[in-house]
Protein backbone atom coordinates (compact mmCIF):
# COMPACT_ATOMS: atom_id res chain seq x y z
CA UNK A 1 0.00 0.00 0.00
CA UNK A 2 1.62 3.48 -0.96
CA UNK A 3 0.98 6.53 1.30
CA UNK A 4 -2.24 8.40 -0.42
CA UNK A 5 -3.95 11.54 1.05
CA UNK A 6 -7.31 9.88 2.13
CA UNK A 7 -10.64 11.23 0.37
CA UNK A 8 -12.44 13.40 3.03
CA UNK A 9 -15.66 12.26 4.39
CA UNK A 10 -18.49 13.46 6.64
CA UNK A 11 -17.15 13.64 10.35
CA UNK A 12 -13.55 12.25 9.41
CA UNK A 13 -10.78 13.98 11.82
CA UNK A 14 -7.46 12.70 11.07
CA UNK A 15 -6.93 13.44 14.93
CA UNK A 16 -9.64 10.97 16.02
CA UNK A 17 -8.50 8.02 15.03
CA UNK A 18 -6.26 5.65 16.52
CA UNK A 19 -6.56 7.15 20.19
CA UNK A 20 -3.75 7.17 22.50
CA UNK A 21 -6.21 5.43 25.04
CA UNK A 22 -6.97 2.64 22.40
CA UNK A 23 -3.42 2.29 21.60
CA UNK A 24 -2.30 1.78 25.52
CA UNK A 25 -4.79 -0.62 26.17
CA UNK A 26 -3.59 -2.55 23.32
CA UNK A 27 -0.27 -2.76 25.07
CA UNK A 28 -1.12 -3.33 28.28
CA UNK A 29 -2.70 -6.62 27.51
CA UNK A 30 -0.08 -7.54 25.72
CA UNK A 31 2.02 -10.75 27.18
CA UNK A 32 5.33 -9.23 27.16
CA UNK A 33 4.89 -5.92 29.09
CA UNK A 34 3.35 -8.18 32.24
CA UNK A 35 6.53 -10.02 31.90
CA UNK A 36 8.83 -7.05 32.02
CA UNK A 37 7.08 -5.68 34.78
CA UNK A 38 6.96 -8.85 36.94
CA UNK A 39 10.92 -8.54 36.23
CA UNK A 40 11.21 -5.24 37.47
CA UNK A 41 9.12 -5.72 40.26
CA UNK A 42 11.38 -8.84 41.26
CA UNK A 43 14.73 -8.01 40.85
CA UNK A 44 14.57 -5.57 44.56
CA UNK A 45 13.10 -9.09 45.85
CA UNK A 46 16.32 -10.26 44.29
CA UNK A 47 18.59 -8.05 45.51
CA UNK A 48 17.89 -8.40 49.41
CA UNK A 49 17.45 -12.30 49.45
CA UNK A 50 21.40 -11.86 47.56
CA UNK A 51 22.32 -9.64 50.66
CA UNK A 52 20.53 -11.88 52.93
CA UNK A 53 22.02 -14.82 51.77
CA UNK A 54 25.94 -13.29 51.15
CA UNK A 55 25.69 -10.55 54.41
CA UNK A 56 25.90 -6.86 54.39
CA UNK A 57 27.75 -5.98 51.22
CA UNK A 58 29.54 -3.16 53.30
CA UNK A 59 31.31 -5.73 55.47
CA UNK A 60 32.83 -7.36 52.47
CA UNK A 61 34.48 -4.04 51.06
CA UNK A 62 36.05 -2.27 54.38
CA UNK A 63 37.18 1.08 53.67
CA UNK A 64 35.22 1.64 50.58
CA UNK A 65 32.00 3.76 49.86
CA UNK A 66 30.41 2.77 46.97
CA UNK A 67 26.33 1.98 46.17
CA UNK A 68 26.95 -1.33 46.26
CA UNK A 69 28.65 -1.49 49.60
CA UNK A 70 26.10 1.24 51.17
CA UNK A 71 22.67 -1.11 49.67
CA UNK A 72 21.49 -2.00 53.15
CA UNK A 73 22.04 1.28 54.67
CA UNK A 74 18.16 2.19 53.92
CA UNK A 75 15.43 1.71 51.38
CA UNK A 76 16.77 4.74 49.07
CA UNK A 77 19.97 3.27 49.25
CA UNK A 78 18.47 0.28 47.80
CA UNK A 79 16.74 1.93 44.91
CA UNK A 80 19.48 3.61 44.22
CA UNK A 81 21.13 0.30 43.66
CA UNK A 82 19.02 -1.19 41.96
CA UNK A 83 19.25 1.34 39.47
CA UNK A 84 22.76 1.46 39.11
CA UNK A 85 22.75 -2.37 38.39
CA UNK A 86 20.13 -2.15 36.09
CA UNK A 87 20.80 0.98 34.01
CA UNK A 88 23.37 -0.43 31.57
CA UNK A 89 21.43 -3.27 30.72
CA UNK A 90 18.29 -4.31 31.95
CA UNK A 91 16.47 -0.81 31.35
CA UNK A 92 17.71 -1.33 27.95
CA UNK A 93 15.76 -4.50 26.96
CA UNK A 94 12.31 -2.92 28.23
CA UNK A 95 12.63 0.48 26.18
CA UNK A 96 13.81 -1.36 22.94
CA UNK A 97 11.14 -3.79 23.49
CA UNK A 98 8.14 -1.38 23.68
CA UNK A 99 9.78 0.87 20.76
CA UNK A 100 11.12 -1.72 18.20
CA UNK A 101 8.23 -3.94 18.76
CA UNK A 102 5.48 -1.20 18.47
CA UNK A 103 5.01 -0.89 14.45
CA UNK A 104 6.80 -4.14 12.78
CA UNK A 105 4.41 -6.34 15.02
CA UNK A 106 2.06 -4.67 13.34
CA UNK A 107 3.61 -5.70 9.98
CA UNK A 108 4.19 -9.07 11.19
CA UNK A 109 0.71 -9.80 11.71
CA UNK A 110 -0.69 -8.50 8.33
CA UNK A 111 -2.51 -5.66 10.23
CA UNK A 112 -0.72 -2.72 9.34
CA UNK A 113 -2.04 -1.87 6.03
CA UNK A 114 -5.60 -2.40 7.41
CA UNK A 115 -4.62 0.19 10.28
CA UNK A 116 -3.58 2.51 7.32
CA UNK A 117 -6.59 1.76 5.15
CA UNK A 118 -9.36 2.82 8.02
CA UNK A 119 -7.53 5.65 7.60
CA UNK A 120 -5.17 6.08 9.97
CA UNK A 121 -2.69 8.89 8.45
CA UNK A 122 0.97 7.29 8.78
CA UNK A 123 2.52 10.33 10.89
CA UNK A 124 -0.67 9.92 13.34
CA UNK A 125 -0.29 6.36 13.38
CA UNK A 126 3.51 6.81 14.51
CA UNK A 127 3.11 9.32 16.65
CA UNK A 128 0.93 7.71 18.87
CA UNK A 129 2.51 4.02 18.97
CA UNK A 130 5.52 6.26 19.87
CA UNK A 131 4.04 8.27 21.95
CA UNK A 132 2.66 4.89 24.37
CA UNK A 133 6.07 3.49 23.56
CA UNK A 134 7.79 6.05 25.47
CA UNK A 135 5.15 6.33 28.07
CA UNK A 136 5.46 2.31 29.05
CA UNK A 137 9.55 2.76 28.83
CA UNK A 138 8.85 5.93 31.19
CA UNK A 139 6.92 4.03 33.49
CA UNK A 140 9.20 0.66 33.24
CA UNK A 141 12.09 2.86 34.43
CA UNK A 142 9.98 4.79 37.27
CA UNK A 143 8.55 1.25 38.43
CA UNK A 144 12.32 -0.55 39.42
CA UNK A 145 13.03 2.89 41.85
CA UNK A 146 9.90 3.29 43.22
CA UNK A 147 8.97 -1.03 44.09
CA UNK A 148 12.96 -1.01 45.52
CA UNK A 149 12.33 1.98 47.61
CA UNK A 150 9.28 0.13 49.09
CA UNK A 151 10.86 -3.25 49.44
CA UNK A 152 14.06 -1.60 50.82
CA UNK A 153 12.39 0.54 53.53
CA UNK A 154 10.45 -3.05 55.06
CA UNK A 155 14.09 -4.80 54.88
CA UNK A 156 16.13 -1.66 55.85
CA UNK A 157 14.07 0.58 56.90
CA UNK A 158 13.03 4.49 56.32
CA UNK A 159 16.64 6.40 56.55
CA UNK A 160 19.36 8.75 54.63
CA UNK A 161 20.82 8.11 51.67
CA UNK A 162 24.48 6.95 52.58
CA UNK A 163 26.38 9.23 49.65
CA UNK A 164 29.26 7.31 47.19
CA UNK A 165 31.45 10.05 48.10
CA UNK A 166 30.29 9.94 51.68
CA UNK A 167 28.23 11.78 53.89
CA UNK A 168 23.97 11.08 53.42
CA UNK A 169 20.89 12.91 52.55
CA UNK A 170 17.95 13.25 54.84
CA UNK A 171 14.86 10.93 53.25
CA UNK A 172 12.95 13.91 51.35
CA UNK A 173 15.59 14.78 49.88
CA UNK A 174 17.06 11.51 48.86
CA UNK A 175 13.62 10.65 46.92
CA UNK A 176 13.97 14.20 44.96
CA UNK A 177 17.47 13.16 43.96
CA UNK A 178 16.36 9.44 43.11
CA UNK A 179 13.61 11.25 40.95
CA UNK A 180 16.48 12.99 39.16
CA UNK A 181 18.23 10.04 38.44
CA UNK A 182 15.10 7.89 37.50
CA UNK A 183 14.36 11.19 35.04
CA UNK A 184 17.79 11.02 33.62
CA UNK A 185 17.87 7.67 33.38
CA UNK A 186 14.73 7.93 30.87
CA UNK A 187 16.65 10.48 28.24
CA UNK A 188 19.76 8.58 27.83
CA UNK A 189 17.51 5.98 26.71
CA UNK A 190 15.78 8.10 24.20
CA UNK A 191 18.92 7.32 21.56
CA UNK A 192 18.24 3.27 22.31
CA UNK A 193 14.02 4.01 22.51
CA UNK A 194 14.76 5.97 18.53
CA UNK A 195 16.92 3.93 16.97
CA UNK A 196 14.47 0.56 18.09
CA UNK A 197 11.34 2.72 16.83
CA UNK A 198 13.15 3.67 13.20
CA UNK A 199 14.11 -0.06 13.13
CA UNK A 200 10.56 -1.24 13.97
CA UNK A 201 9.75 1.03 10.55
CA UNK A 202 11.99 -0.83 8.39
CA UNK A 203 11.93 -4.42 9.48
CA UNK A 204 8.79 -6.82 9.58
CA UNK A 205 10.80 -8.73 12.10
CA UNK A 206 9.97 -7.38 16.11
CA UNK A 207 12.69 -8.98 17.21
CA UNK A 208 14.97 -7.64 14.06
CA UNK A 209 14.27 -4.37 15.52
CA UNK A 210 14.24 -4.94 19.05
CA UNK A 211 17.51 -7.27 18.92
CA UNK A 212 18.82 -4.77 16.77
CA UNK A 213 18.43 -1.15 18.99
CA UNK A 214 19.92 -3.29 22.19
CA UNK A 215 22.96 -4.88 20.16
CA UNK A 216 24.00 -1.61 18.95
CA UNK A 217 23.67 0.24 22.28
CA UNK A 218 25.91 -3.12 23.36
CA UNK A 219 28.39 -2.00 20.75
CA UNK A 220 28.47 1.84 22.12
CA UNK A 221 28.85 0.48 25.96
CA UNK A 222 31.87 -1.45 23.66
CA UNK A 223 33.48 1.64 21.87
CA UNK A 224 32.89 3.80 25.07
CA UNK A 225 35.71 1.71 26.74
CA UNK A 226 38.50 1.74 24.10
CA UNK A 227 40.23 4.94 25.47
CA UNK A 228 42.09 5.15 22.09
CA UNK A 229 39.34 7.04 20.72
CA UNK A 230 39.91 9.68 23.25
CA UNK A 231 37.45 12.55 23.06
CA UNK A 232 35.43 11.02 20.18
CA UNK A 233 34.18 9.23 23.42
CA UNK A 234 32.19 11.84 24.15
CA UNK A 235 30.08 11.69 21.03
CA UNK A 236 28.83 8.54 22.19
CA UNK A 237 25.77 7.68 24.32
CA UNK A 238 27.30 5.11 26.23
CA UNK A 239 29.53 7.94 27.41
CA UNK A 240 27.23 9.52 29.53
CA UNK A 241 24.92 6.69 30.89
CA UNK A 242 26.14 7.03 34.58
CA UNK A 243 26.44 10.47 34.62
CA UNK A 244 23.54 10.43 36.92
CA UNK A 245 26.23 9.82 39.66
CA UNK A 246 26.85 13.39 40.07
CA UNK A 247 23.19 13.69 41.79
CA UNK A 248 24.76 11.39 44.37
CA UNK A 249 26.60 13.81 46.00
CA UNK A 250 26.73 16.79 48.40
CA UNK A 251 25.63 19.59 45.76
CA UNK A 252 23.94 18.10 42.63
CA UNK A 253 26.86 18.66 39.56
CA UNK A 254 24.36 19.15 36.44
CA UNK A 255 27.32 19.56 33.94
CA UNK A 256 27.46 15.79 33.22
CA UNK A 257 23.97 15.72 32.88
CA UNK A 258 23.33 18.22 30.42
CA UNK A 259 26.00 16.77 28.23
CA UNK A 260 24.87 13.45 28.16
CA UNK A 261 21.00 14.62 27.36
CA UNK A 262 22.14 16.57 24.91
CA UNK A 263 23.69 13.79 23.24
CA UNK A 264 21.16 11.86 24.10
CA UNK A 265 18.56 13.75 22.49
CA UNK A 266 20.28 14.72 19.61
CA UNK A 267 20.73 11.27 18.67
CA UNK A 268 17.54 10.51 19.24
CA UNK A 269 15.56 13.63 17.09
CA UNK A 270 17.99 12.24 14.23
CA UNK A 271 16.47 8.82 14.00
CA UNK A 272 12.99 9.53 14.90
CA UNK A 273 12.87 12.08 12.01
CA UNK A 274 14.06 9.16 9.60
CA UNK A 275 11.71 7.15 10.94
CA UNK A 276 9.03 9.81 10.17
CA UNK A 277 10.53 10.59 6.48
CA UNK A 278 11.18 6.56 6.00
CA UNK A 279 7.66 5.55 6.91
CA UNK A 280 5.87 8.04 4.78
CA UNK A 281 7.47 6.92 1.66
CA UNK A 282 7.33 3.20 2.43
CA UNK A 283 5.50 0.45 0.60
CA UNK A 284 3.60 -1.67 3.44
CA UNK A 285 2.28 -4.55 1.81
CA UNK A 286 1.83 -6.44 5.37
Amino acid sequence: MTATTPAAAPGYRARRTLPLRVEARRQLRRRRTLVIAAILVLLPFVLVTAFAIGGDPGTRTPGRINLMATATASGANLAATALFVSAGFLLVVPVALFCGDTVASEASWASLRYLLAAPVPRARLLLSKLTVALVFSAAAIALLPLVALAVGTAAYGWGPLQLPTGGALDPGDAVLRLAVVAGYVFVSQLVTAALAFWLSTVTDAPLGAVGGAVGLTIVGNVLDQVTALGGWRAALPAHWQYAWADALQPRVEWTGMIQGASVSVSYALVLTALAFRGFARKDVVS
